[in-house]
C-alpha cells in the first residue's frame, strides 16, 4: 500500500535503538529507550500559511531526522511499523 502524507505531515520509518552500550554491554529489550531517529519515507506538500501560500517542507525523502520522544502517530502498513509526524515535531536533520 502506498501512503501520501497530507499538508505538513511526514511519514517516517523509525530506526532501531542500539542493542549494545559503548562499553559493550548488551541491553535487553525492556531497557532500551524509544529510538528518536527515523528515515523519511514520504513528505506532504507543506503547510498552507494564512495568506494561502504553501510553505514547502525542509525535509525530503531519505533524510535521517531526529524527533521528539512522544511525537506522532504509530501506523502499521504492509507489516512495517511507521510513524506519521507533523513537520513541527521534527527537531533536526542528521548529517
Amino acid at each position: 500500500m502506498k501512503v501520501k502524507p497530507l499538508g505538513d505531515r511526514v511519514l517516517v520509518e523509525v530506526l532501531e535503538a542500539e542493542e549494545m552500550t559503548k562499553s559493550g554491554l548488551v541491553l535487553p529489550d525492556n531497557a532500551k529507550e524509544k529510538p528518536q531517529q527515523a528515515k523519511v519515507i514520504a513528505v506532504g506538500k507543506g503547510k498552507v500559511s494564512d495568506d494561502g501560500k504553501t510553505i514547502v517542507p525542509e525535509v525530503k525523502t531519505d533524510d535521517i531526522i531526529l524527533f521528539g520522544k512522544y511525537s506522532g502517530t504509530e501506523l502499521k502498513i504492509d507489516d512495517n511499523a511507521l510513524l506519521m509526524l507533523r513537520e513541527d515535531d521534527i527537531l533536526g536533520i542528521v548529517g
